[in-house]
């Protein structure tokens, strides 16, 4: 423990450091009280810097408790700065003495002039005094030539952080920089000086080392041999026992290493521009056909087949049952007879047990079922639809010359039929190519300002959208719309119906019919008049609220479903903008959003929030329907979506709706975004992985599914176009219309035989005949071919895959390598060997895979054939630019590393095929099934009323033959009136130019014609026939239906819809 005065004198120490006096530090340290010994006057800067030091240091250690020094670590300080003091005076006395004796040229006192100097005498070596000296003097020599002028004092640095200063003159030392300090520039220092003598001392040490080495060279070789063998084998040891010690995680480590290895390798494969020959030679496996993949490719070659025909058959149906329900819609509003709707509904029940499907079946076998000439027509034909679905050119061509009520059909039945309804990702991918080629020649050609493609119908557009909205793309627009849709429908309390005249008139409608007499209120009244009525207002006003609060959720369920809109669909939006704004480049932003909108918004979407029961959005049970209020809400919300899509406010009539205009105008923005966000996708080519190569690695040929009646159709029309299409005689097309000559008629297509001359219903079988469906295998003429017309390509195909056949069993660091290497007789055996597992998969290939007979030719070659066959293809490649010798070939290697990163992603894609194909086929027997209850239901409706009419005698009386079918019917007897009688039922309201007490002296006759629903209507005045007028129960009860009311006859006669159909349902149908 320190004593109370000494904690005193600690804390005049540690003041007096803090105050960087020197002297008033060096009194406190005198100070009897603090008993520091050894306290030397002269020193008193140095006993301030080294205090301070000491004290830093403290203040800087976050482990010290106290911040002060205490009095032994003040003596230590002390001492420390004595023993530099000592130090600092043995140095100078070395510097001083050493100089003076170079000085003086006294060489024979140099050695004990070091020795005497420095601390450790062994240090200096008297065998090197003369050496010493030689070097110093050397040395003090070369400093004293750059000194000009100097002074007499000598600075010495201790520990890097204190100057001693010492004058040779006066002796005077200090540890403060005197005034005027110059220094003895001439004179060596301390280093220099021990940095000498220390060297030649290491020197001599090494040189006798070494000397000692070269004399016993032979033993130091033993010695460091064994030395090296027992550390190896020590180390060797011990290593084995810890990789046996350590099996398991040395075994998962190589499995890491390799698995690293491997996808380093892939990785080039995949990133690198120039793979090497080693890193694809690892994976030209990956190219190899498995059992598996030729079961998928058939799987989904049944799957399409079935799909495509499905599509097609359903379309039949939905054709024939829209007949029906017009038929069935027609017999409940008297224009046509039963027996006509009985005569429909067996010719569907014939297509619902099956006949559709023995007729799109009867080509099962495919071209194999036709004669050797038939057959040499159809491949010529595989070959002309191959050219026609590979370059869009020229059915973008024949789209523009045909009219355009020919062209849909052509496009809806033969286009996509050609492209299989794009039922999988290499024909997406070309039918988008259609689209786009046709689109831009339209676009060149036909738009002649910006909004003809809004105001008008491009040809190109519409098969766009009937494709995305056609079975392909139903799913997408169900999933799109279909939840909101749905809520609407079933929001039974929901009505919106924004037109004061239709909610007036839809008002005094209810209540003529309820009543059965006239309404006292006025028929025809302006927009402004119905909205003097309360009840009117009140409903407007609750429809527009209730139209904001719907249409924001069909909204939101669009904008946030971008994801869900078709590829196809949002790429030709894509197209469109930008060749509408290469055409015009002065267009806005918002023109061409505007005009993106009209196709995504108004083309896609809004027929399907319209009428959604007929774009299979929601799900119909059969015999249901949406009514009138359902569709007018539906109509409604797509109205202000429209608007708002088209940045189009309430104006003019639509005066009453302005109030929603801010409403549309910040829907606006909205879609704006979205179609901007719409058109921001890939190319084809990046999407779906496709070249112009990619027919040639994939396994399978593309198969088409296409009538007789589709063949010759296509045949021509083409033929017809030629000149346009394809004007050059050399053109690939015009060669293989060439080939075909004429167009032949369905008779000579299908050969001799086909239909027996003495057939009396000859015609109706052709007719039949020509509905029938083959399958064409699509081949391109110039695809491989032996002979000097193998082009450029398909020579580069050939030579890949022998390429790869040599390259598995001759390893190499290049192409050229390999080649120039002869092979060995066991790298021919394992060639062999390959050669005749190969066969045995080919044997077992489904025909429409195999390879042409020119490849299985090559591929049986030997080791050493197949080499020169290469250089012989490589050197005709160099010649037409594809590959170069120059890089040994590496065009040819980067093409295999392409086949093989595709094939991989054929496979990938083949997976998502097949189950997009098995979902589309399940929605479509799902379809179908729908269609099948239909039928059904047709069929009971259509045995109600066979059943009604034998237990009812009425005025349409129809009488039965043997089999139940109606035979005829009994026309009703004239109704005749006077315009009075008419006028005080609410019938008439008035004739032009006639007042109403010479009502009487007219008459009218209404005479129903032998077409029913048809009614003649007669007009006399005083027993004079005048004029003569027919009526179509039909158009009355459209105009019902549209809120119509008042209607004119003879152009003079004013009557009542509402009434005059209550009349004729009365007076002719009993009701």
């Amino acid at each position: 423990m320190h004593s109370f005065p000494g904690v005193v004198a600690v804390g005049y120490i540690n003041e007096a450091i803090d105050e960087g006096n020197p002297l008033r530090t060096l009194e406190t340290l005198l100070l009897p009280t603090a008993n520091i010994s050894d306290v030397d006057p002269a020193h008193a800067q140095h006993y301030q810097d080294v205090l301070y030091h000491a004290k830093s240091q403290k203040l800087r250690d976050s482990k010290s408790v106290s911040k002060v020094l205490w009095l032994d670590e003040i003596q230590q300080a002390v001492d420390e700065a004595n023993v530099d003091e000592d130090r600092a005076k043995q140095w100078v006395t070395l510097v001083v003495d050493v100089n003076q004796c170079l000085e003086g040229k006294k060489s024979s006192d140099i050695l004990s002039v070091l020795k005497s100097s420095t601390s450790n005498a062994n240090d200096i070596i008297p065998e090197c005094a003369d050496k010493y000296y030689d070097a110093l003097v050397k040395a003090k020599e070369l400093k004293s030539e750059r000194v000009s002028s100097e002074g007499s004092w000598l600075k010495l640095n201790l520990h890097e952080k204190y100057d001693y200063y010492y004058n040779i003159d006066s002796k005077e030392s200090s540890w403060v920089t005197p005034e005027s300090c110059l220094y003895k520039e001439s004179w060596l220092t301390g280093k220099e000086i021990e940095a000498f003598w220390k060297g030649y001392k290491q020197r001599k040490e090494y040189m006798h080392r070494r000397q000692m080495f070269i004399d016993n060279t032979d033993s130091i070789v033993k010695i460091q041999s064994w030395f090296r063998m027992a550390t190896a084998r020590k180390s060797y040891l011990s290593r084995l026992q810890y990789f046996r010690d350590h099996n398991n995680e040395i075994v998962k480590i190589q499995s890491l290493l390799r698995a690293n290895k491997a996808r380093d390798d892939y990785k080039t494969l995949v990133g690198s521009e120039n793979p090497p020959l080693t890193v694809i030679r690892k994976f030209v496996y990956l190219l190899d056909q498995s059992d598996l993949d030729f079961q998928e490719e058939l799987e989904v070659a049944r799957l399409r087949e079935e799909v495509v025909t499905k599509i097609r058959a359903n379309q039949q149906l939905e054709k024939d049952l829209n007949l029906m329900d017009i038929k069935i819609g027609l017999l409940v509003k008297n224009r046509i007879t039963l027996e006509d709707v009985i005569s429909h509904s067996k010719k569907l029940n014939k297509k619902k047990g099956g006949e559709m499907e023995i007729l799109s079946n009867t080509d099962n076998q495919g071209i194999k079922s036709l004669s050797k000439e038939r057959r040499k027509i159809l491949e010529t034909y595989q070959q002309l639809f191959y050219l026609l679905q590979t370059n869009p050119l020229y059915l973008a061509k024949l789209i523009f010359q045909m009219p355009q009520n020919k062209s849909t059909k052509f496009m809806d039945t033969v286009i996509f039929t050609l492209y299989n309804y794009a039922s999988n990702q290499r024909e997406e991918y070309l039918l988008l190519k259609l689209f786009k080629t046709a689109l831009e020649e339209e676009i060149k050609s036909k738009v002649d300002q910006v909004q003809d493609i809004v105001t008008g119908n491009p040809t190109v557009i519409k098969m766009v959208v009937s494709f995305n909205r056609g079975a392909r793309g139903q799913n997408t627009l169900r999933q799109l719309l279909a939840p909101v849709v749905k809520e609407i429908i079933d929001d039974k309390s929901l009505i919106i119906n924004t037109n004061p005249v239709e909610v007036y008139k839809a008002w005094v409608n209810q209540l003529e019919t309820q009543t059965g007499e006239a309404s006292k209120l006025p028929y025809d009244v302006t927009t402004e008049q119905a909205l003097t009525y309360p009840e009117v207002k009140n409903k407007l006003e609750a429809s527009i609220e209730n139209l904001r609060r719907v249409t924001d959720k069909v909204l939101n369920s669009i904008i946030s479903s971008l994801d869900l809109l078709p590829y196809g669909l949002r790429y030709i939006a894509k197209v469109l903008k930008n060749s509408i704004h290469e055409k015009f480049p002065d267009a806005t932003e918002d023109e061409l959003l505007k005009i993106v909108g009209n196709l995504l918004y108004y083309r896609y979407m809004n027929p399907a929030i319209v009428a959604p029961d007929g774009f299979d959005i929601i799900d119909m049970t059969a015999g249901g329907q949406i009514n009138s209020d359902q569709r007018r809400n539906l109509g409604s919300v797509a109205k202000v979506l429209q608007h708002a899509a088209s940045n189009k406010l309430f104006e003019g009539e639509n005066e009453h709706l302005s109030s929603m205009n801010n409403y549309l105008s910040e829907t606006c923005q909205e879609f704006r975004k979205y179609f901007k966000e719409a058109c921001n996708v890939p190319e084809p080519e990046e999407k779906f992985n496709m070249d112009k190569y990619t027919d040639l690695v994939t396994v399978s040929k593309p198969v088409i599914y296409i009538s007789i009646e589709e063949i010759i159709s296509t045949h021509s029309l083409l033929l017809e176009h030629q000149d346009a299409i394809a004007p050059e005689k050399n053109d690939l097309l015009s060669e293989l219309l060439g080939s075909l000559g004429e167009v032949p008629t369905v008779e000579s297509f299908l050969g001799e035989g086909a239909v027996d001359p003495n057939d009396p219903n000859k015609a109706n079988t052709l007719s039949q005949l020509s509905k029938t469906e083959i399958s064409l295998v699509l081949t391109s003429k110039y695809d491989i071919e032996d002979g000097e017309a193998i082009d450029s390509r398909s020579l580069m195909i050939k030579t890949k895959k022998l390429i790869i056949d040599v390259i598995r069993n001759q390893a190499g660091n290049t192409l050229t390598e390999i080649l120039e290497t002869p092979a060995t007789a066991q790298q021919e055996v394992d060639h062999a060997t390959d050669m005749v597992s190969r066969a045995m998969i080919d044997s077992r290939t489904p025909e429409e895979m195999k390879h042409s007979q020119s490849m299985i030719e090559d591929a049986q070659l030997p080791l050493e054939q197949k080499k020169r066959k290469i250089q012989r293809n490589l050197r005709t490649l160099e010649q037409t630019g594809h590959v170069s010798s120059e890089n040994k070939y590496q065009d040819i290697l980067n093409e295999i590393a392409k086949d093989i990163r595709n094939q991989r992603i054929y496979r990938k894609l083949r997976k998502a095929e097949l189950a997009k194909l098995q979902q589309t086929l399940n929605a479509l027997n799902k379809k179908a099934a729908f269609y099948e209850e239909q039928i059904n239901y047709y069929d009971t409706y259509i045995k109600t009323c066979l059943d009604n009419l034998k237990r009812k005698n009425t005025r349409r009386s129809i009488k039965l033959d043997g089999k139940g079918e109606p035979k005829g019917v009994k026309r009703a007897k004239p109704v005749k009136y006077t315009a009075a009688k008419l006028h005080e039922k609410g019938v008439l309201l008035d004739i032009d130019d006639l007042q109403t007490n010479q009502f009487k002296n007219v008459t009218f006759d209404i005479i129903a014609t032998e077409d029913v629903g048809i009614f003649d209507v007669r007009s006399k005045f005083l027993g004079v026939e005048m004029e003569k007028v027919q009526l179509n129960i039909q158009d009355l009860l459209q105009m019902q239906y549209e809120g119509v009311a008042v209607m004119k006859m003879f152009d003079k006669v004013k009557v009542n819809v509402n009434l005059l159909i209550y009349l004729l349902n009365k007076k002719f149908y009993g009701k």
